[in-house]
């Protein structure tokens, strides 16, 4: 059900430029989804204290966790708190790895946060028994080194190609131990003599491991969602517990209990390994979610999620959530997807991470197309005639694939200012947002631009309504605007939105785009990325 927001508003219509006399306007914000702690959580550890540590990446902070309340508060606030590993020295001083910046950072107590290393996609990190501190590239590398812990001294490289040495831990032999997310195996590494041997084999994605206080090795599969208990001398394996794909990390405290986290559920499981019982011990409906499209069926509103770790659908009415995909399960398709549009029988996700546009029907849930190689795509729209329109933000351009398999690629307009938001008109035209010049566009089919708005802060998503108008998430200035496409009107619809989480360090300025959606009798639906919410906005 929905919850009401402390936020109804009843706002006088904001006309900018030349054009005046808007009505005055009531409109009703409510809570449609409920949010969630972390945007996306990774790596998690335990201190000598017993406090549970959890790092995101996308948020761009390292947080506490409170197991019994199931809350969690940001311990190391952003920039220096992104986190996608963490590791605690014999000495208690805690280290994380900033994966997207490439920083290494260390605090020992409450004291200063420390840079100790700076590497292209450090990704995993352990500390030995003497407190000497390793760390792996994985994905935009494939290395491990040795890290100064005093930051003096720059990483010494130990090897190379591995096969993405992924969370790992040492062993009570003094053998870091760790899966090799692309060859499906557990190894073994004598860092002293730079040799590697496989343990195990047979897993489909193994993410990481650690051991227990009896020297039993656990290991998360993050593509069967699985938790696995193995001999580190024989190799053996049993599976210790049925979870659910997309699983990250783990963490062992000093009584056995082993904590997973889950970055599409954005939770963490307490696991009995004994009995392979699983308790939640935080999770959110969604994860973080960036562009929506919406599609009525009748009267009934759907609402489709580019939820980064997850391609999540929600009912209009009562706000319950459904997953067609989420990341890294077995036979999978989808590719961190930031934003979203949908239209007919047609969901359009993209990533500007990944440079990947996905076609999927609506209706089934199945990926029809699966389009790479574009520049930081953000929303794409499909038109008649089945070619694809795309916001290329990294060439500065709108986009046209065509032809098989949407190879022939053309581009329809270029020197765009940060082209976020993407909306269909008719005729071939489309409307779209340039949020770094703050404006709204209109593109005809044969590449004529018209600036419909100017001076707007930050718009991103965008959708054309029922009657005509544009509805437009004006990030920058926290609100959801109207803008009539004939003079250019502008008039606030809601204001003061948990909207424009700040970029995180070594992604782009437009980080996840906050969506916008129409249903057929009007109403607004729009994405908080601050809060891990989507909101629904309906006229009084």
């Amino acid at each position: 059900m929905t919850s009401r927001l402390a936020l109804a508003t009843t706002v006088a219509a904001i006309v900018l430029g030349n054009t005046a006399g808007a009505s005055a306007q009531s409109y009703e914000v409510t809570k449609l989804v409920p949010g969630s702690a972390f945007h996306g959580v990774h790596g998690l550890g335990i201190d000598k204290s017993g406090r549970l540590f959890a790092g995101s990446v996308a948020g761009a902070a390292l947080y506490e966790v409170d197991r019994t309340n199931g809350t969690a508060k940001i311990a190391v606030p952003s920039p220096e708190g992104m986190s996608d590993d963490i590791a605690f020295a014999p000495d208690g001083t805690m280290a994380w790895t900033a994966f997207l910046t490439g920083d290494l950072y260390s605090r020992k107590g409450d004291g200063a946060v420390k840079k100790l290393a700076g590497l292209p996609g450090i990704n995993s990190l352990a500390f030995r028994k003497d407190g000497r501190l390793y760390a792996t590239q994985v994905f935009l590398g494939d290395a491990l080194y040795e890290i100064d812990v005093e930051g003096v001294k720059p990483p010494r490289k130990i090897m190379e190609k591995m096969g993405g040495l992924n969370g790992f831990e040492f062993g009570p032999d003094d053998m870091l131990y760790g899966p090799l997310w692309f060859k499906g195996q557990v190894a073994k590494v004598d860092v002293d003599k730079a040799e590697l041997s496989v343990v195990a084999d047979g897993f489909k994605i193994p993410a990481a491991v650690n051991f227990d206080s009896k020297g039993n090795l656990f290991v998360v599969d993050t593509a069967l969602g699985q938790l696995v208990r193995v001999d580190p001398k024989t190799g053996a394996k049993k599976m210790v517990a049925q979870l659910k794909p997309s699983l990250d990390n783990l963490a062992i405290d000093d009584k056995d209990r082993i904590f997973v986290s889950n970055m599409a559920d954005n939770g963490i499981q307490e696991v009995d390994p004994e009995t392979g019982t699983a308790k939640q011990v935080i999770i959110g409906k969604l994860a973080l979610p960036g562009g929506i499209g919406v599609v009525s069926d009748g009267a009934k509103d759907t609402i489709y999620v580019a939820d980064v770790f997850a391609y999540r659908t929600v009912d209009g009415a009562t706000g319950e959530v459904s997953e067609p995909a989420r990341m890294h399960a077995d036979g999978v398709t989808l590719e961190y997807p930031m934003s979203a549009t949908a239209r007919g029988d047609d969901v359009l996700l993209s990533s500007w991470f990944t440079g990947t546009v996905q076609l999927i029907d609506r209706k089934t849930g199945k990926t029809k197309e699966m389009l790479h190689g574009f520049k930081a795509p953000h929303d794409a729209v499909k038109l008649g005639d089945g070619s694809i329109l795309v916001n290329e933000l990294g060439s500065k351009s709108l986009v046209r694939a065509s032809g098989e398999h949407g190879k022939d690629r053309t581009v329809v307009v270029g020197n765009l200012e940060g082209p976020v938001g993407l909306a269909a008109g008719s005729g071939g035209a489309a409307y779209l947002t340039e949020a770094f010049a703050g404006q709204v566009s209109k593109v005809e089919a044969n590449g004529e631009k018209t600036v419909v708005a100017r001076d707007l802060k930050g718009p991103e998503g965008i959708a054309l309504a029922p009657d005509g108008r544009l509805i437009v998430a004006e990030v920058g200035a926290k609100r959801i605007v109207s803008i009539d496409p004939a003079n250019g009107a502008v008039t606030e619809i809601a204001a003061n939105l948990p909207i424009g989480l700040p970029a995180a360090p070594g992604g782009l300025p437009s980080n996840v785009p906050t969506g916008v959606g129409v249903g057929a009798t009007g109403v607004i639906y729009f994405s908080s990325d601050i809060e891990n919410a989507i909101y629904k906005v309906v006229r009084k």
